[in-house]
C-alpha cells in the first residue's frame, strides 16, 4: 500500500497561511498535486487545490473525479484551474462531498453546484441542515460507501462532520477533524462542538489504515502519516 511522497504542479502562493475561521474570505493560492498507488477500482491520484488558509482535495480515478471540500464562496476559479491542472474538468465531476457546514469548507457550493452538472452533491446526514446550496444534497452516514471511498463519521468539531477515506491506498481526507498547520493535532479547540467527541473521532481514524491525510488545514502529511496519528491518538 504505497503512496508516493512526491507533489508536483505550481506552489503555493499568496499570504502564509492563518488559523481557520469559518467566515474567513478567500486568499489567493496555488495548487499542488499528489499521486498514490493506483490500481483497479482505486483513486488514481490526488489534487489539492491550496486556496492559502483551507484546501480543497480532487480524488481522480480514470475518468471521474470526487471533490472533497469547496472552499469559500470565491474559490469556483481554483477549483476548476485545480482541475485542468489534472488535465479533467466539471464535466468529470461525479461527486462532491462536503465534510462540514462551516463556510470556508461549504461556502464553495454557492459557485460549485451550477458547474457541476453531473454529479451529486453529499455531507453528513446530521449537516444537511447547516448546508445552502442550489441543488439538494444526498446524505452519507459513517461507514457508507461512494466512488470506492468510506465515509468516517468524525464528530466534533462540528457535530455532523465526515472524513473520506480510501481503503486502498490508505489516503485519509480529514476534512477538519485533523489539522496540520503546526504538526499534526485535531479539531482546532476555538472552534470545536464538542472537544470530547473530536477527541473520539481521531482515535477512530487512528484504528484506520492510513497511510496519507489530507487535512483542511496545512500541509498534507504523506510521509509518516501513521506514526504521527497513531501518536496524537495516544496524547488524546
Amino acid at each position: 500500500m504505497a503512496v508516493l511522497n512526491t507533489l508536483t504542479g505550481c506552489s503555493a502562493t499568496g499570504t502564509p497561511e492563518t488559523p481557520e475561521t469559518p467566515e474567513a474570505a478567500n486568499s489567493p493560492g496555488g495548487n499542488s498535486a499528489g499521486a498514490s498507488g493506483a490500481g483497479p477500482g482505486v483513486v488514481g491520484s490526488w489534487k489539492r487545490v491550496n486556496l492559502t488558509f483551507v484546501s480543497v482535495y480532487l480524488l481522480v480515478r480514470g475518468d471521474e473525479v470526487a471533490v472533497v471540500d469547496t472552499g469559500t464562496s470565491s474559490s469556483v476559479a481554483e477549483i476548476e484551474a485545480g482541475l485542468q491542472a489534472a488535465g479533467t474538468g466539471w464535466g468529470a465531476v461525479k461527486h462532491v462531498i462536503v465534510t462540514h457546514g462551516h463556510q470556508d469548507h461549504a461556502g464553495g457550493l454557492a459557485g460549485v453546484a451550477p458547474a457541476v452538472v453531473n454529479g451529486t452533491l453529499y455531507a453528513g446526514d446530521a449537516e444537511l441542515d447547516a448546508i445552502t446550496a442550489s441543488k439538494p444534497l444526498k446524505g452519507l452516514a459513517d461507514g457508507q460507501e461512494i466512488f470506492g471511498l468510506q465515509i468516517i463519521g468524525t464528530p466534533g468539531h462540528t457535530l455532523g462532520h465526515i472524513s473520506v477515506f480510501e481503503p486502498s491506498t490508505g489516503v485519509l481526507v480529514a476534512g477538519d477533524a485533523l489539522n496540520n498547520t503546526a504538526g499534526l493535532t485535531g479539531s482546532n479547540p476555538e472552534y470545536t462542538a464538542d472537544a470530547a467527541k473530536a477527541a473520539a473521532s481521531v482515535k477512530k481514524l487512528a484504528t484506520l489504515d492510513v497511510q496519507a491525510i489530507l487535512p483542511g488545514h496545512g500541509e498534507p502529511l504523506i510521509t509518516g502519516a501513521p506514526e504521527e496519528l497513531q501518536k496524537l491518538a495516544a496524547s488524546l
